[in-house]
């Protein structure tokens, strides 16, 4: 998967701008990187374009620590600057495209260690 692609894809399912995407992609992936157990951090990244697999496989505590979907969208609102609303439409966005670029399997490991909020944020991104 390239960066570009995932961040058009982010763009087109949402209503901010390329930067906007490319921001809150990177914020998204970090954010759930920070949730996960190092070994699906790791995973996530080996699916993941240079830059972007980088930022996941920064330094990550053991096991996983998920944080509620309604709680991450408030953390990402204030670390990408965005409304609450596009927050959550970005977020789900970047689901969604992983949803469509990473196998089943690794998709499945990714939603696994996350609490249910967030395949709703999913399911609203289409």
């Amino acid at each position: 998967m390239e960066q570009k692609v995932l961040v058009r894809a982010v763009a087109e399912r949402t209503t901010l701008s390329r930067e906007e995407s490319a921001d809150v992609t990177r914020a998204v992936l970090e954010g759930l990187a920070d949730q996960l157990s190092d070994g699906e951090a790791r995973r996530l990244a080996a699916d993941l374009p240079g830059e972007l697999a980088q930022q996941v496989q920064l330094p990550r505590r053991k096991g996983a620590h998920p944080v509620g979907a309604d709680d991450f969208v408030r953390r990402l609102s204030e670390h990408a600057g965005l409304t609450e609303q596009d927050a959550r439409a970005g977020a789900g966005a970047v689901l969604a495209a992983l949803r469509e670029a990473l196998s089943e399997e690794d998709y499945r490991h990714l939603v696994g260690q996350l609490p249910a909020g967030y395949t709703d944020l999913e399911a609203a991104a289409g």
